[in-house]
């Protein structure tokens, strides 16, 4: 990712400590924050300093890493490892990275440390080079003059770079192709607004931000040709679990007749489960709807309460698109239809 003329990654390995970009503290302010164990690196994942399903991923696969290095006792390694890896597992429960990751690095983390430590290197750069490939294959879908609709935030952020439904909008640009991006705010954290909107002025790409609630008149008007969204699980029939909202904007696609395509490379792809309803729906703290962060003119963070006081808000962090809605998914392996999702297995 490109930031004031220089290249960063979403999160790295260094000195025994997981270095990665604070998202919370995007666009206002860019810094380099360090987790030194496996509770702050936990912690992180949690309170989305690091966020986004490869970004979550890479970060567990580096925690548990972490933790097999940290061990002291060792004839408590198993027990502490396995105490680790429960640990980070249950940190967010519906991306399926998260325990891709951690389940590659415990094995490894048993027979040594150095063995998880390598894996955990393994994971990263095959989420960087899954992602550039999600780029190329995406870029073929794109023509020149597209307008493209995305929600929440998977762009280099919510990966360790590149993206998912980002990268063919990247790749395409630095083709010569003229696009636009709708980025939808993606209420109640916006990502797509802090996060997004943020990358896209980064890389020169004209963007326009909208309420989430614009998207389908947009269509309407005949604004959109094309949408593109991450995931955080994808179940075997191709239903898909993605930020709160994706749903009724693959409706609105589904009706006006608007190519909806997933973007996300084969580890986020649960082969395990059958549907989108086995798929575990993260509840956040009402908090992320009652209030809101952001900057004052005097350039200072602060809190406001944007609702009612003492009203109740529910959050649910995201919801299940069905595969009848999808029109493919773009992957490192090449673009799939829902009904071709069977060939990724082999």
């Amino acid at each position: 990712m490109n930031v004031n003329g220089k290249h960063y990654k979403t999160v790295w390995f260094e000195d025994n400590k997981i270095m990665m970009i604070n998202q919370n503290k995007l666009p206002f302010i860019f810094q380099i924050i360090a987790c030194k164990n496996l509770e702050e690196s936990c912690t992180a994942i949690k309170n989305m300093t690091v966020r986004g399903a490869g970004a979550i991923g890479v970060t567990a696969g580096f925690a548990m890493a972490q933790a097999s290095m940290q061990i002291t006792i060792n004839n408590l390694y198993e027990k502490q490892l396995l105490n680790a890896a429960n640990k980070i597992m249950n940190t967010r429960p519906t991306a399926k990275d998260l325990s891709y990751s951690v389940t590659r690095v415990l094995k490894a983390a048993l027979m040594s440390p150095e063995k998880a430590y390598n894996e955990a290197l393994s994971i990263a750069e095959e989420n960087e080079n899954a992602c550039k490939k999600i780029g190329d294959y995406g870029n073929q879908i794109i023509e020149n003059g597209f307008k493209i609709v995305t929600h929440c935030n998977a762009g280099w952020l919510a990966f360790v770079d590149y993206g998912s439904a980002l990268s063919p909008i990247y790749t395409a640009k630095n083709a010569g192709k003229n696009i636009f991006v709708w980025v939808n705010e993606t209420r109640p954290r916006l990502q797509g607004a802090k996060l997004t909107a943020w990358e896209l002025k980064n890389e020169n790409i004209n963007h326009t931000i909208i309420p989430d609630n614009a998207c389908a008149a947009l269509m309407q008007k005949g604004e959109i040709h094309l949408m593109i969204t991450g995931a955080d699980r994808i179940a075997n029939n191709g239903d898909t679990a993605n930020k709160i909202g994706t749903l009724e904007k693959a409706i609105a696609c589904k009706y006006f007749g608007i190519p909806f395509y997933v973007a996300a490379p084969l580890s986020t792809f649960d082969f395990e489960i059958s549907s989108g309803n086995d798929i575990i729906i993260e509840e956040r703290d009402e908090a992320e709807i009652i209030y809101a962060e952001g900057i004052t003119q005097d350039n200072k963070l602060t809190k406001i309460q944007l609702c009612s006081p003492d009203s109740k808000a529910y959050n649910m962090a995201f919801d299940v698109t069905p595969a009848k809605l999808i029109t493919g998914f773009i992957t490192e392996k090449g673009i799939f239809t829902p009904q071709e999702i069977k060939l990724l297995c082999n």
